[in-house]
């Protein structure tokens, strides 16, 4: 008989509401105006969700300019985009949809009010993901910089008053570090009025950290250039499991070493889909026996409203 294996699996996990939202806007703008449609950036981070919206008649570029038909409509990335960005649609004559999630345009508008009342902002984020160069390209450079790591935050230049916003998907307790030594840096820096961590990143944070100590293994479902996914691989090792993977479906399961576990934890990202989650525990079923305790450390019942030019 073969040996039992214990899948911990965390809950919440997979789809948030602003990935919900977007995937959703894709398929109504579609229905709405028919195909092609165009997105500029993946609209979520994971790549099946992208290859399904391929099959349904999207188009995934990553600038306007690669966009030949401009009567056609053109989709924002959840992530956010720069002011030029729209601006730019504006002035070619494009009718565009922004879909942005409304807690990444939170920060950009907690940015801009800053900006405006004479504040210089301190972004806490990571160089290069698509959601820190949208909410940098929402004021004139001067008036923003990154901080990335502790060091950066010991090291930053910048003129007082000063204010802070953060990426909305990194690490809760890393992010609380950075932070302390802000305010001992600048003890008047103002902070947002509402942290700037979503909801859905904070619960499948806390949600890993329940289980994970207890875990021989643990995987993260999500692809490699998922900001979320990332730092749940992160805070499963933190919290006590070294053996943290992301998987991505490219690569092959390391199954010798998962059936000589007795326990491991299962979570996925805030953009991939759960069906990844079942194939993922569905390989696992070919080679050993199983048996799944999902772990519930919150109930998520967060909505958002679709943009009105596909309500209407």
């Amino acid at each position: 008989m073969k040996k039992e294996i214990k899948i911990l699996l965390a809950s919440p996990r997979g789809f948030c509401a602003g990935v919900d939202r977007a995937i959703e806007i894709v398929k109504k703008t579609l229905v709405k105006f028919g195909s092609p449609v165009y997105v500029r950036h993946e609209i979520v981070h994971n790549t099946q969700v992208v290859e399904n919206l391929k099959k349904l008649g999207a188009i995934f570029v990553e600038e306007l300019d690669e966009i030949k038909d401009r009567s056609r409509p053109v989709i924002f990335s959840a992530h956010g985009v720069p002011k030029s960005v729209p601006e730019d649609a504006s002035n070619k004559k494009m009718f565009y949809i922004d879909a942005t999630c409304p807690l990444v345009t939170k920060v950009h508008r907690e940015a801009e009010r800053h900006n405006k009342n004479g504040y210089k902002i301190i972004l806490i984020g990571h160089k290069g993901h698509p959601e820190v160069i949208g909410t940098m390209g929402q004021i004139p450079k001067e008036n923003i910089v990154l901080v990335e790591t502790i060091e950066d935050a010991k090291s930053v230049k910048i003129t007082e008053p000063v204010a802070y916003v953060t990426q909305t998907t990194l690490s809760v307790d890393d992010t609380k570090e950075i932070i302390k030594i802000l305010e001992k840096k600048f003890p008047k820096i103002k902070a947002p009025v509402k942290e700037d961590i979503c909801y859905a990143t904070t619960n499948r944070q806390n949600a890993v950290k329940q289980i994970a100590s207890s875990c021989d293994m643990f995987f993260v479902i999500g692809s490699d250039n998922s900001s979320n996914s990332k730092r749940l691989v992160e805070v499963a090792k933190k919290a006590g499991c070294g053996k943290s993977y992301l998987i991505n479906f490219k690569n092959e399961l390391p199954i010798k070493e998962i059936v000589e576990c007795n326990k491991i934890g299962l979570t996925s990202g805030a953009s991939a889909p759960e069906k990844l989650v079942q194939s993922f525990i569905s390989e696992i079923k070919k080679h050993t026996e199983i048996s799944i305790e999902e772990n519930i450390s919150s109930k998520e019942s967060v909505t958002f409203k679709l943009p009105s030019s596909l309500t209407s």
